[in-house]
């Protein structure tokens, strides 16, 4: 009562609710005006609306005859902008900065509890805001001018250039189909930041009409800002008791429920993943884990779960390996999908990475060579396999990523059982497929797969190593002398039929020991002029030693290099690999060329076939691989181009990259004349690449 009386009513206001204008009054605000920039009596020109966005875009005069206003800076803005021509695109057609453009953005996502009053004879007119947005300088004419300056820029680039060379650059163009999309990948899409902010430029441009303050229809719309009812009757918001009109003033705070983004496909929380059925969440966790233990998986579904129904479910998606259960094949690559790296079908990655998984099977360690060898594929592919179910070991291979299970194996032996006889039929598909050999076929025994790791010290590692290379020459020595028996009647048959040759025998000397190196096999396969092997007489003939490669394989490998160079001219060690891979692929299987053939006998081939390596000097922050930096040429062709050719290739044995005026100056020099235009584009369209106005030896741009 104190209070009341050091604050007493001074005078009564009747406030009335107008809903005319409701849903479509919005209140703009607009920044400080600088002095600079003082607008004019017509401060609209034009203003446009994206009702669903509630944005809106408003184009302001500005007073150019204010003593404030720069009319230099204006002059130069426009030249800027517009360039010296003007037309009908031009934004500034008076060449001077005479307006501006506002963009506007939300400043309360939230307007409830705003409203626009109006006080008229005592009586306050309140009508709720519909949107508060502000309203901020656009400078989009900055990047107007950018891309002009940009565009000029080109035009003068593509001038100066040579008309020749853009006529005869050819460049190659990548062809790509789309797959079908799937349901989570257009669910994923639909919720990107492209995908929104396409979709919100889709939305129409709603164009508006400005009028003044003083306009007939400005005083018209101003008075829907009253409330048109006669009487407080009909005001039924303001017909409440006063607890009721006090909450309506004051609503209690409700938190915002600010909308979660949604989690990628592949990601669940453990209480998300448990409202799932049991299959599902046994399946989503081998597809993220790969491979997992038993007793893993079953500390990672609810408790209380049966072991059995588990077991019947994790059979539907895994594999047992080594009593530890690997995700299948084909819930990795789905049907009609394709590898990231190679762009090889999901049907060919499944049967690959059952051979990897199949191969550890029986054994802890697999070679990434060997898998490439028989499955064909990239080294990419082949690692991802890998990466999946082991771990890389320094001059051991990839060793499988989890212990022997013998506790699962022990405890479920009809499982371990049915799992067996399931990896036997996988296996008669594999050797069909893979055309696998007896020795591919053979298991390898595991082991010690059991032992728990133990420390060795580092003089414990020397001495069992020197023990080991000990045991290893006896071996090897006891089976040379074994085989020396075997071979000895057989050597003095053939002897005796050669009587008539005379072999001279010389020394062996200490200071010149014999190469027996892996090296020196492919040319030094005879001693003393007969083949120490068993195929000594078809050596005789004109066979190809043992430990290189076949003379048939071999022949095929030439034919196929001296055809590939014969069209290409020049190509990198990669690109030649490349179109070997895919001949090999193009051959029936069981073809005589599945064997493998290693780097170095196809470089061998190819300085066989009468090709050169060309030592490009790369540049030092080249991102070239190896295979990339190694170049391999055809020399001699045989045509009346080979002298030319050659001096080509020599200049690009000096530089990286060359201008085509000296290449042309060069070769004219070499051919003591002047070359025609013809004869210099045959041998840069052979040899070469242009880019960016330089020439390069094909396969060596970097881009």
């Amino acid at each position: 009562m104190a209070n009341e009386e050091d604050d007493p009513i001074i005078q009564e206001i009747d406030v009335y609710l107008a809903k005319s204008l409701a849903e479509k009054l919005y209140l703009f605000q607009y920044p400080i005006r600088p002095s600079s920039m003082t607008y004019g009596d017509v401060t609209h020109l034009s203003a446009k609306i994206k009702p669903k966005q509630q944005k809106v875009e408003l184009e302001m005069a500005i007073n150019t005859i204010s003593p404030n206003y720069c009319r230099s800076k204006g002059e130069q803005i426009a030249l800027n902008v517009d360039g010296t021509c003007t037309d009908e695109s031009s934004t500034y057609s008076t060449k001077l900065m005479d307006k501006q453009m506002f963009t506007s953005i939300q400043a309360a996502s939230n307007t409830s509890r705003y409203a626009a009053a109006v006080y008229r004879k005592g009586e306050l007119h309140l009508t709720p805001l519909h949107g508060i947005l502000q309203l901020r300088p656009s400078f989009s004419y900055l990047d107007k001018a950018d891309a002009k300056h940009r565009e000029r820029e080109a035009a003068n680039e593509a001038g100066d250039s040579s008309q020749d060379e853009a006529e005869d650059d050819v460049k190659q163009i990548t062809v790509r189909f789309s797959r079908p999309e799937s349901e989570q990948a257009r669910q994923r899409r639909v919720q990107s930041y492209e995908f929104l902010q396409k979709k919100k430029a889709e939305e129409p441009w709603v164009h508006l009409h400005y009028y003044g303050m003083k306009d007939s229809r400005s005083e018209h719309e101003r008075q829907y800002l009253f409330c048109q009812s006669s009487g407080m009757a009909e005001s039924t918001e303001l017909i409440k008791s006063p607890s009721e009109y006090l909450t309506m003033l004051m609503p209690p705070s409700i938190e915002e429920e600010i909308e979660k983004p949604m989690a990628p496909s592949n990601v669940l929380s453990m209480a998300q993943l448990r409202t799932l059925p049991l299959a599902d969440q046994i399946r989503i966790l081998m597809k993220n884990v790969k491979v997992m233990p038993f007793a893993n998986l079953m500390g990672l579904v609810a408790a209380g779960t049966d072991s059995t129904a588990v077991l019947r479910c994790i059979q539907q998606v895994a594999l047992l390996v080594q009593g530890n259960w690997v995700v299948k094949s084909d819930i990795l690559y789905p049907k009609d999908t394709s590898s990231p790296h190679s762009g090889v079908p999901a049907e060919v990655l499944c049967r690959a990475r059952d051979f990897v998984m199949w191969k550890f099977t029986g054994s802890r360690w697999v070679v990434r060579k060997e898998v490439a060898a028989v499955t064909k594929l990239c080294p990419e592919d082949v690692k991802e396999f890998l990466e999946h179910v082991a771990m890389p070991r320094i001059n051991r291979g990839w060793e499988f990523l989890l212990p022997f299970d013998e506790d699962f194996v022990r405890k479920h032996p009809d499982v371990v059982q049915r799992q067996h006889m399931l990896w036997m039929g996988i296996q008669a598909k594999l050797e069909k497929v893979f055309n696998l050999s007896k020795e591919d076929l053979m298991p390898k025994k595991l082991e010690a797969q059991s032992a728990q790791p133990s420390f060795v010290s580092g003089e414990q590692r020397v001495n069992m190593a020197r023990t080991k290379v000990k045991e290893n020459c006896q071996s090897l020595e006891r089976d040379m002398q074994r085989q020396k028996a075997q071979n000895r009647p057989s050597l003095t048959s053939e002897r005796a039929e050669l009587s008539n040759v005379h072999i001279k025998e010389e020394p062996m000397s200490d200071e010149e020991p014999m190469d027996t190196s892996s090296d020196s096999i492919l040319n030094n396969g005879i001693v003393n002029g007969i083949h120490s092997d068993e195929n000594s007489l078809d050596s005789l003939n004109g066979h190809l030693p043992r430990g290189s490669v076949e003379a048939a394989v071999a022949q095929e490998l030439k034919a196929f290099v001296t055809a590939t160079f014969k069209k290409q001219y020049v190509l990198t060690l990669s690109e030649l690999k490349r179109l070997f891979n895919l001949y090999v692929a193009s051959l029936p299987p069981g073809h005589k060329l599945f064997s493998s053939i290693s780097d170095k006998v196809l470089q061998e081939t190819v300085l066989d076939a009468g090709c050169k390596q060309i030592l490009v000097p790369f540049s030092p922050q080249t991102t070239a691989s190896p295979d990339e930096q190694k170049v391999f040429a055809l020399w001699e062709c045989g045509d009346t181009y080979d002298q030319h050719r050659q001096a080509l290739l020599d200049i690009f044995s000096k530089n990286y990259r060359v201008r085509r005026n000296v290449i042309q100056a060069r070769l004219n020099e070499e051919s003591g004349g002047e070359l025609n235009k013809q004869s210099v584009d045959k041998l840069l369209k052979d040899c070469c690449v242009s880019h960016g106005g330089m020439w390069y030896l094909k396969g060596t741009v970097q881009s």
